[in-house]
């Protein structure tokens, strides 16, 4: 009996003694674990970098995965205890070991001195840290793009050169029109009817810009001899005016050499483009709007992919010139100036279109937004997309944005009608003509 007693009691002692084992901190292994792996991301580049290119430095795989686990727990003592000099001590350590590996590599190699290794080492250093402070999410991003940046330096670099100083200068422009100019300007009407609001009319005129920077970016980075079709897509994004004239042209001066459905692919590419345009604009500037719209440009759309998709396959294995010398002059559509006179034309769109919409029947916008569809979509669909709602029913300004859509592919079909040759002509006549179909159908069966 006493034999029991005793087994029992030993067995209640080590129940407790287990009960009293530390529990593993699963938040504080998931901290350490993702900072091991953020080290090994960035590690594993610089590794296979080093490996291609026969150039060993001070840190492969092994020293980043020791560098993020040494932030990790630097910050994790740092917190635990109450001491931030443990941070800043070790950071000072690894920062003075860090300078003393670039010294030791920039005398044996002078000719190929970098920092990317070592500033990308601080980085892992300091990542870890993040981790430990609760921070895991932010410090994975910027652990992919830290190696995002390192393993596309080619890419990159390609990228630098292809951008010319006009394109630098349009750049900084948008920034300046963004983040100086418009915050300065005045958020409230200015004009007697109404109808004029400085900052929101920047702000329309920046968001145009920047739809077009986009694409002259898209034509700049893929290059016009990737074809006619990705050329017309991008460059529709710029202006598919100018993608239509340049491909008209082509048609005419290079006849014997091109072939006519792969530049009617780019050009109703660009038109394609310029339907989805107008709904991403009216979705930023007047989302309940995009419903009213949503069928019919939908509807175009798909006409125009369909048409793009049909022609790209006919002129696939058929002879055409490359597009290197001959690409769609397409130019920074970003400079102060023009982004001032859309903003003037966009301002007249839109007193125009508030008086017509208080003094003529709705007759009088659809005349408007055909005759300014005729020039430019972009204008009166900003101008109509503000007055939705409050001057213009809804189903007006559907109608209005999509006159002055079809207006302006009118345009277009004419310019290729003129300037083109051969069967060019017939294949956009022919979707021109489906278009118009396609969106007057449309309207009616939603009407």
């Amino acid at each position: 009996m006493q034999t029991i007693l005793d087994d029992r009691a030993q067995h209640t002692a080590l129940q407790q003694q287990v009960i009293a084992l530390p529990e593993l901190d699963i938040d504080l292994a998931r901290q350490f674990l993702i900072a091991l792996l953020i080290g090994a991301l960035v590690g594993a580049e610089r590794e296979k970098s080093q490996s291609e290119s026969g150039h060993r430095t001070f840190a492969g795989l092994r020293t980043f995965i020791l560098l993020a686990e040494l932030g990790a727990v630097a910050a994790w003592l740092s917190r635990e205890t109450g001491n931030e000099l443990i941070v800043v001590l070790t950071l000072t350590a690894v920062s003075v070991a860090l300078v003393a590996a670039y010294v030791l590599e920039s005398r044996q190699r002078p000719e190929s001195i970098g920092l990317s290794t070592e500033i990308a080492a601080l980085c892992v250093f300091l990542l870890g840290a993040i981790v430990a402070y609760g921070h895991a999410e932010i410090a994975i991003a910027l652990g992919v793009v830290t190696a995002a940046l390192l393993a596309f330096k080619q890419s990159l670099h390609g990228m630098i050169r292809r951008i010319g100083t006009d394109d630098l200068y349009a750049v900084l422009t948008l920034l300046i029109a963004t983040f100086i100019i418009l915050p300065m300007l005045p958020d409230h009407t200015v004009d007697p009817w109404g109808a004029l609001n400085p900052y929101t009319l920047w702000l329309l005129v920046i968001l145009i810009s920047g739809l077009s920077l986009v694409g002259y970016v898209a034509v700049r980075l893929l290059g016009p001899s990737r074809g006619t079709v990705i050329t017309g897509l991008a460059g529709g994004l710029v202006s598919s005016t100018a993608v239509t004239l340049a491909f008209a042209r082509q048609s005419r001066e290079l006849a014997s050499r091109v072939n006519p459905r792969a530049l009617a692919a780019g050009v109703v590419g660009a038109w394609t483009i310029m339907f989805i345009r107008v709904l991403i604009t009216v979705a930023v500037v007047k989302p309940a709007l995009v419903m009213a719209i949503a069928i019919e440009f939908s509807v175009l759309a798909i006409v125009g992919i369909l048409v793009t998709a049909w022609l790209y396959r006919r002129s696939i294995g058929e002879s055409s010139v490359s597009m290197t010398a001959n690409s769609p002059a397409i130019r920074n559509p970003f400079s102060l100036l023009s982004a001032i006179q859309f903003a003037l034309l966009f301002a007249a769109m839109l007193v125009i279109v508030k008086l017509t919409g208080e003094y003529a029947p709705e007759g009088g916008l659809y005349l408007v937004s055909i005759l300014a569809g005729l020039t430019d979509v972009d204008a009166i669909t900003l101008s109509v997309a503000q007055s939705a709602g409050s001057d213009i029913p809804f189903d007006a300004a559907m109608i209005a944005v999509m006159l002055a859509s079809l207006a302006n592919t009118a345009t277009k079909c004419t310019m290729v009608l003129v300037l083109g040759r051969g069967e060019i002509r017939t294949i956009v006549l022919l979707t021109t003509v489906g278009l118009f179909l396609a969106g007057f159908a449309t309207a009616f069966l939603t009407a």
